[in-house]
């Protein structure tokens, strides 16, 4: 006779409310094992297919209020951002960033689309696939790197690698034939928005490069990559290489003319500085010339010095005299010479001459009384 179980019975027959408890008690038990963050950077991060997330716990769904406030403390917030992530640049990175930084304690995954489907729904790439996974291994702020991500995030793809929450710029991105490919997860309350990095896209970076196409295409013929190579016809490469040997010309002509410049700017200070030094030199020679040769100059003095004692030197001296009755008057004039004195070289040659000579004194003597 089979045995009736009531509502309150499993079909095991223990009440539903004791399994219940049983069951919350084993969950309580399990330990989550997800993998944490990265604090180290000496290695690139992992591929998700390497260690993907097997932790049996339950993961129970969390609001952004929650996760702002650092629970659960057993387990990291797993954040995921998608992209193709062409010629990895700051704009990148900077996305990137915002999404590691969202939460206190938070686990990023980075989904990157393969060649087929970004072929197809975006367009050509500049970096394939390999490369672009390469890229994102070796960005700081990535834990894990999901390689093929699904172009549109199902419930599967997310129970799977169990996502809390989706990192993207707010922008509506219609693609694949829906207005917002992110209106579902937006609806789910798993969305959080970063900010775009304004002036840096992979798009404005291939826009530099087309409109420089030809400035580009030189500079690699001139680093050594052949025109089959550079995808360049024979007459657009001796053209390039032309304008590479006009613009290495104007190159010399413009460090020759700067050259000179610095020639003549090194002529003009030099020449300052020697007209400066010959205007001083100038000026002290005058100055020694004028304390020489002036009006009180040193050789006039030297000069009168030297005259005065020539004159000395060429002017007679005056006799002294020897009989103090002579000092008389500088103004009268010597007396004659006395008549008595006779010449004792020439005697008189006759008694004429002798009563004459006689004849001559009386007269003086007379003459004085």
């Amino acid at each position: 006779m089979p045995v009736l179980t009531t509502d309150a019975e499993s079909e095991t027959g223990i009440p539903k409310s004791f399994s219940n408890e049983l069951l919350s008690e084993t969950m309580e038990e399990i330990e989550h094992t997800c993998p944490q963050p990265r604090l180290t950077l000496i290695a690139p991060a992992p591929f998700a297919d390497e260690i993907s997330c097997q932790c049996q716990a339950p993961h129970e769904k969390l609001t952004i209020t929650q996760a702002c406030l650092g629970t659960p403390v057993d387990r990291p917030v797993r954040v995921y951002a998608d992209g193709i992530f062409d010629l990895f640049h700051s704009g990148h990175a900077r996305a990137l960033m915002q999404a590691k930084t969202l939460f206190p304690n938070s686990y990023l995954l980075v989904g990157v689309c393969s060649d087929d489907l970004t072929h197809k729904f975006k367009g050509f790439t500049v970096m394939n696939e390999t490369e672009r996974y390469e890229a994102l291994r070796h960005c700081r702020y990535v834990d894990e790197v999901i390689r093929d991500a699904p172009w549109t995030l199902t419930p599967e793809f997310l129970e799977k690698h169990k996502i809390d929450f989706v990192a993207h710029d707010d922008i509506p991105y219609s693609s694949a034939g829906s207005d917002d490919v992110y209106k579902h997860i937006k609806e789910a309350g798993m969305f959080v928005p970063t900010q775009r990095t304004e002036g840096i896209s992979t798009s404005d970076i291939i826009t530099r490069i087309v409109r420089d196409y030809d400035v580009y295409a030189r500079r690699n013929l001139q680093r050594g990559y052949t025109a089959k190579e550079l995808n360049v016809s024979f007459i657009n490469e001796k053209k390039y290489r032309f304008q590479n040997q006009v613009d290495k010309m104007k190159e010399k002509v413009k460090n020759v003319e700067e050259k000179s410049k610095e020639f003549v700017n090194k002529v003009e200070e030099k020449s300052h500085d020697l007209i400066q030094k010959w205007e001083e030199k100038s000026r002290e020679f005058i100055g020694n010339f004028l304390e020489l040769f002036g009006p009180d100059g040193a050789w006039k003095q030297m000069f009168q010095e030297r005259s005065g004692r020539m004159l000395q030197a060429l002017s007679p001296r005056q006799s002294p005299t020897s009989s103090p009755t002579r000092g008389r008057s500088p103004s009268r004039s010597p007396s004659p010479p006395s008549p008595w004195v006779f010449n004792k070289a020439s005697p008189p040659s006759s008694p004429k001459a002798a009563s004459a000579s006689i004849s001559s004194m009386s007269e003086g003597d007379e003459d004085e009384k």
